[in-house]
């Protein structure tokens, strides 16, 4: 586990765990998702959030259908958007399947 500035045994504490316990938790976290508390994405990470390629992403980015934000010569994609766009995305109960 990677040293750090936090003071373990000190949160343990105040969350009525052992420091044994919790250092167990930490170490069995996924880190492969990347911030959490992002609000602007990049254009990889938002794709890597749903589950399609960068460019596919940039076709959606240029269409209006993701909207995005330029910071300068960056591009970013609203944390929030991205669940947007799922929630308007069919879902495939909405289609009938041929017989």
């Amino acid at each position: 586990m990677p040293e750090n500035d936090l003071p373990v045994a000190q949160i343990a504490q105040l969350l009525g765990v052992s420091e044994t316990a919790l250092r167990a938790l930490v170490s069995q976290r996924d880190t492969n998702h990347g911030d959490s508390t992002l609000v602007g994405l990049t254009v990889a990470e938002a794709a890597r959030r749903i589950g399609i390629g960068r460019t596919k992403l940039y076709e959606y980015v240029t269409s209006g259908e993701m909207p995005s934000v330029k910071i300068g010569r960056l591009r970013r994609i609203p944390a929030e958007a991205v669940n947007d766009f799922l929630d308007r995305r069919p879902k495939a109960a909405d289609y009938t399947t041929a017989a």
